[in-house]
């Protein structure tokens, strides 16, 4: 069976290629669900609705998760409600980014 702490874990190694920081200390993703143990459900975000790295992004992210031992299906959803701010940063990213 597939972990949600397994998936945050590699969600770790992906990254927005603009911002030193990987997508989940971002705070790029609001829901992670695993069903049937092995498909993996991710609604994520990003730091701006017009960024032209949104296929890149959400493709490493598929792509990444599909070389984990058992995983099933994945779907990557990209939402822009809520809003990505700042305020939704670990604070490891924050200092990193310097807020």
């Amino acid at each position: 069976m597939v972990s949600k702490e397994e998936i945050m874990e590699v969600l770790k190694t992906c990254y927005d290629p603009e911002i030193p920081v990987n997508i989940v200390d971002l705070g790029l993703i609001y829901d992670v669900q695993v069903k049937d143990e092995k498909d993996v459900y991710v609604k994520m975000t990003l730091t701006a609705p017009g960024c032209p790295l949104h296929s890149l992004i959400a493709n490493d992210v598929r792509s990444k998760l599909l070389n984990i031992k058992n995983i099933g299906k994945v779907d990557v959803q990209l939402v822009w409600d809520p809003p990505w701010s700042p305020e939704m940063m670990s604070p490891e990213a924050r200092k990193i980014l310097g807020f």
